[in-house]
């Protein structure tokens, strides 16, 4: 379910993108809502990262795309003066001091406040003097944080940000963007394939494979709309009015992912729960 196109951060209708003779996004239409948390979900070579270069305005494409209103390759700097990016946040030049980057950032982005980041980086061990070669992983994620907080914009696109990290500097990162950043005047849209992470911060999903989304959905629509049967023995779903969308037979087990499907009937044949985003991903992607 999209958005409000009249309260649309982000509007994109019957987007596509071709190189050469291969299809990288075939005709895509997805809004992104003032207030949202949207994860772009999909395996390496779906799209997602085209779809972001699109909004970046990175790339030329077909069909109809604005960002606050702006058509991104015409009004490129228009348009980031009220959102910010992140491919890699640990990707920080390695040779300043914390104080020189800080420093940098304010130079280059209109909207960065220095005294709100220099009170982020108060609450860490973080040190203005250090060189940022010299901090640890997990620290040079808070620090990019920091900045990214320090800027005061609407919209934060976020492509897998945290590739590579470990999982507790995953969560920490997760649990200060949602804290420190989110409101429902701004809006997240983030891409990943490490679809169980992010399942607990988002407000919609949106799946894409192969260029074309297949589906798009509030988190609260799919824990009503979906259900996941699990049996220790072989089901027989004969004579149900709703059929599996997915079925995944295992050794000890049986799992079964339903649609709209009354859950006092599939009660009888298991365990009647919400299935996560993984489960889901693969049963309407398989």
């Amino acid at each position: 379910m999209q958005q409000d196109a009249n309260q649309a951060l982000i509007k994109i209708a019957g987007l596509s993108k071709y190189y050469g003779s291969k299809a990288a996004l075939k005709s895509v239409d997805l809004t992104v809502g003032r207030g949202e948390i949207v994860g772009l979900i999909g395996p390496n070579g779906a799209g997602k990262s085209t779809l972001l270069k699109a909004i970046m305005g990175l790339i030329k494409y077909s069909g109809s795309l604005t960002v606050f209103g702006q058509e991104p390759m015409k009004n490129r700097t228009k348009m980031l003066e009220s959102m910010s990016y992140i491919a890699d946040v640990a990707s920080l030049p390695g040779w300043m001091k914390v104080s020189d980057m800080l420093s940098f950032v304010a130079d280059t982005h209109p909207k960065f406040s220095r005294s709100r980041a220099d009170e982020l980086l108060r609450d860490t061990p973080i040190r203005q003097q250090d060189r940022i070669d010299t901090l640890s992983k997990g620290m040079k994620t808070r620090l990019h944080l920091i900045a990214i907080l320090a800027i005061e914009t609407e919209l934060l696109v976020l492509d897998e940000p945290t590739l590579g990290l470990d999982v507790l500097v995953r969560r920490d990162f997760q649990d200060r963007l949602v804290q420190d950043y989110y409101n429902r005047q701004r809006s997240i849209l983030v891409t990943t394939h490490q679809v169980d992470e992010i399942e607990s911060i988002l407000t919609r999903v949106v799946f894409i494979k192969e260029g074309s989304i297949t589906l798009d959905i509030q988190m609260d629509e799919l824990k009503t709309r979906y259900c996941k049967v699990v049996s220790e023995s072989p089901m027989n779903f004969a004579g149900l009015p709703n059929q599996a969308i997915y079925q995944r037979n295992l050794p000890s087990k049986v799992e079964a992912i339903f649609m709209d499907a009354d859950r006092e009937l599939l009660s009888a044949h298991g365990d009647v729960l919400t299935p996560s985003l993984e489960d889901l991903f693969v049963a309407t992607n398989s």
